[in-house]
């Protein structure tokens, strides 16, 4: 599939741009992250590691240690949105090092960060709702979350399922999706640009530091089937929690779907009011 083209930029961006610099001027506010976030910050990673040690090297009774896993997997989906995300897209912070940083805790919590700039950075932000190539849209035959996606009987169904099937966003994401990514060196349709050197040392140094951290110390320490249990319960709630919060932000009722013309494959509308017209 050839990758939709926008229509040619008027003067809507530029203006748009104009008054979020000028607002940011007059209210004295900094566009990246301030102290306020860095502490959050602070407190979110703290929180991570604190809860990890004390469930692998201090493993509570079995009623405690279910409830830490929650409370892992929520910390874990936190640091995603307010320290990895903003890292990420650079507005964690003015200092370029402390962004990479910042995204680099996906690298930690099992992802990575070369994958989401490719998959959310580049094609999901500029592709947004895009059936056939925003790779967040698909989860057929799975599920039905695009008025262009085709319907089967269950998806009748998938308001019922979708509880279990979100909770498995995080798991497959670390064990299967990041690979065929690599492997098939495509983000959906779009192709995976190049990986250097030093990209291809760090996706498999953090996918093999990943084992070593949640899967063969845990289960050394704690045994096999406590591993397990712990595993799929916070891994579980990370995903949950991260899918509502993605999908609340574009595949909800009042938010559009382009589809691009038959013939020309040109979107009605430039960029930046179909970034506005997609999201929540």
């Amino acid at each position: 599939m050839s990758l939709p083209k926008f229509a040619p930029p008027r003067s809507f961006h530029a203006e748009l741009k104009r008054r979020a610099a000028q607002y940011f001027q007059t209210e004295a506010k900094a566009q990246t992250g301030n102290p306020a976030l860095l502490g959050k910050a602070i407190l979110l990673v703290s929180s991570l590691v604190a809860l990890y040690v004390h469930l692998v090297f201090f493993t509570p009774a079995l009623g405690w240690a279910l409830v830490e896993c929650v409370a892992l997997g929520t910390v874990m989906a936190l640091v995603g949105f307010n320290v990895m995300h903003d890292g990420a897209h650079g507005s964690f912070s003015r200092h370029p090092r402390l962004n990479r940083a910042a995204a680099f805790t996906l690298d930690v919590l099992g992802g990575s960060s070369y994958m989401w700039d490719a998959k959310h950075n580049t094609v999901h932000h500029m592709y947004t709702n895009i059936d056939g190539v925003d790779d967040d849209l698909d989860i057929q035959p799975w599920m039905r979350v695009a008025p262009e996606q085709r319907r089967y009987r269950a998806h009748r169904f998938q308001h019922l399922y979708f509880w279990l099937l979100y909770g498995m966003l995080y798991i497959t994401w670390v064990l299967f999706t990041d690979y065929q990514k690599y492997f098939t060196r495509r983000i959906g349709s779009v192709p995976l640009k190049p990986m250097s050197g030093t990209d291809q040392v760090t996706f498999w140094g953090f996918k093999a530091l990943n084992l070593v951290l949640y899967g063969a110390l845990p289960i050394y320490l704690v045994g096999f089937w406590g591993w397990l249990v712990g595993f799929l319960l916070t891994g579980w709630v990370a995903g949950f929690v991260l899918s509502i919060v993605f999908q609340l932000a574009h595949t909800v009722e009042h938010t559009a779907f382009p589809v691009p013309h038959a013939v020309t494959n040109k979107l009605e509308d430039e960029w930046a009011i179909h970034q506005l017209r997609t999201t929540a």
